[in-house]
Order: structure tokens, then C-alpha cells, then sequence
């Protein structure tokens, strides 16, 4: 099992059934995390994208209904970038890793308090260890400079197109696990990067000592000699994990 590139915010590649045990699947995915590994200056045009017809070019107010039912956190604005209105982000995953939505993304749906807005991102590229990008509506550096603390969502279905046996940390969670013996596990409740390898954290209805009911835990390392299949469509993965590991 293998993984592209999230940042740590990002996407995880699965391996066939018969992977070898020695193939392992890097970190990467969507979660809260800030950014450890510094990526090269790549600059990354918005695919597809007018920069002079843009659909509204501007940022606009929105609320929790016009809200993307899909929408992902990715990242959070830090600081503001230059002089002319760019902002700089900390995103939760390198490019990569599923960190390239936000380059890739051509509107940004912006959350700070209770306040949502949502901008065009007009051009974004990688800047050392963070993005950087220039919205619509953003003219200066004062008005960046209030958007510091800002927290980013991208929809998913914008993200990146994966490879066949790719997967984002965000489309695993809530995932039932079962083992071959078709056993149920629980559900994935979070990953883990534990520097070597991506983790399931896998959540179960348990009991204490003394029969009151609690909530279980597993860690399974999301490697091919565990995780053999997963299957998004019917939101099960199937690993070789017995119940009382």
C-alpha cells in the first residue's frame, strides 16, 4: 500500500488485495493538522479557468444554506502575502497529498466565527511551507489582513480526480470495518499518521468492568498486509484484523 502526496491533509493510495506486506501507505489527508513538510516553489494555474470571465469574480456573503452540502476544511489563513491583496495559507496537506485542492479549487468558501463568505480564487501556488493565493474581492493588504484566522473549505467535488486505488482520509471516515471472517470491527472514526504509515482509528460500542457501556478503540495501519479491500460505494473496508487484537 502507497500513498501520493491532504499535506497533511491528503490522499492515501490502497494497494490490490495481494499487496505486498512491505508496501506501505504514507500520510495524507483532510484533517487539522498544520503543515510539517516544506513543498518546492511550484507555481499552479486554476485549471480551466477564465481569469477574465470568471463567475462571480467577486467575494460574496453566504450562509449556512447556501453552504456546500460537501464542503471540506482545508486549510486557514495565517497572514497576508505581498501588497497587493494575496493572502497566505496554512493548509492541512501538502500538495499532493490532497493539499492541490486548494490550488486546483476555483472557489474557496471562507468561515470565520459565524461569518461565511466565498471568493474566486483567481491564482494559487505553492510558497515555501504554506499556499498562497489571490481571491476575488481581495484588493489590498489591509483587506488580507482581516481574513487572517479565516478557516478554508473546498468542495469535494472539486477536489482532485485520484487514481483508481487513491483514497482521501475524508472519504474513509465513517466507513464500516469488517474483518474476513465478515466479524464487524466498527467504524473508522479518524486517521493517524504515525510517521511511518497512515492509521485507522476505528471506534466500537464496548463495555467497562463493570457492564456500563463505553466507546472501544482500534488502530489498524492502513498497509496492504491489513487492509485488504475498500469499498466506498458499499462504505466498508475489509482488513485481517481479529476482534481481540
Amino acid at each position: 500500500m502507497s500513498e501520493r502526496d491532504s499535506g497533511n491533509s491528503g490522499r492515501v493510495k490502497a494497494a490490490a488485495p495481494r499487496t505486498k506486506s512491505s508496501v506501505q501507505a504514507p500520510f495524507g489527508a483532510f484533517v487539522r493538522k498544520p503543515v510539517e513538510r516544506a513543498e518546492p516553489k511550484v507555481k499552479v494555474e486554476v485549471a480551466g479557468q477564465s481569469r477574465s470571465g470568471l463567475d462571480a469574480a467577486e467575494m460574496r456573503a453566504e450562509t449556512a444554506e447556501s453552504w456546500p452540502s460537501d464542503a471540506v476544511e482545508v486549510g486557514a489563513v495565517v497572514d497576508a502575502y505581498g501588497l497587493k491583496g494575496w493572502v497566505k495559507v496554512a493548509a492541512h496537506a501538502d500538495a499532493g497529498h490532497g493539499g492541490d485542492a486548494l490550488l486546483s479549487a476555483k472557489r474557496w468558501w471562507l468561515l470565520k466565527g459565524h461569518e461565511r463568505k466565498s471568493a474566486p480564487s483567481l491564482q494559487a501556488k505553492t510558497h515555501s511551507d504554506s499556499v498562497v493565493a489571490q481571491l476575488g474581492g481581495v484588493t489590498d493588504r489591509d483587506v488580507a489582513l482581516a481574513l487572517r484566522g479565516t478557516r478554508i473549505y473546498i468542495s469535494r467535488s472539486e477536489f482532485p480526480a485520484l487514481e483508481a486505488d487513491e483514497f482521501y482520509w475524508v472519504d474513509l471516515l465513517g466507513l464500516d470495518v469488517v474483518n474476513l471472517a465478515g466479524v464487524n470491527l466498527g467504524k473508522v472514526a479518524d486517521m493517524i499518521d504515525n510517521g511511518a504509515h497512515s492509521v485507522l482509528r476505528i471506534e466500537y460500542p464496548d463495555t467497562d468492568q463493570n457492564g456500563k457501556p463505553v466507546t472501544g478503540e482500534r488502530l489498524i495501519p492502513f498497509v496492504g498486509v491489513f487492509v485488504k479491500t475498500v469499498d466506498q460505494a458499499g462504505k466498508q473496508i475489509t482488513v485481517d484484523w481479529e476482534a481481540d487484537y
